[in-house]
């Protein structure tokens, strides 16, 4: 189980954040279906090469400041 939950809504707006921090990654890479929080971060894992300590801090970041536009 994942540690966090992320929704359709939501994922819309984190992945514009996670796009500007990451500019190379691209929509598809992105790809999310609610529900699948453990396969997006094992993919975003490898594509920023980073653990998965930094990615879960990272989408919760975003999930915490939803309505601004930093990361």
């Amino acid at each position: 189980m994942a540690e966090i939950t992320i929704s359709n809504k939501d994922w819309a707006r984190v992945k514009i954040k996670v796009q500007r921090k990451y500019n190379h990654l691209t929509d598809e890479q992105l790809q999310y279906t609610e529900g699948q929080e453990d396969s997006l971060i094992t993919r975003m894992m490898q594509l920023v090469n980073r653990d998965r300590a930094y990615v879960v801090f990272t989408l919760k970041k975003a999930l915490v400041n939803i309505d601004n536009n930093r990361l």
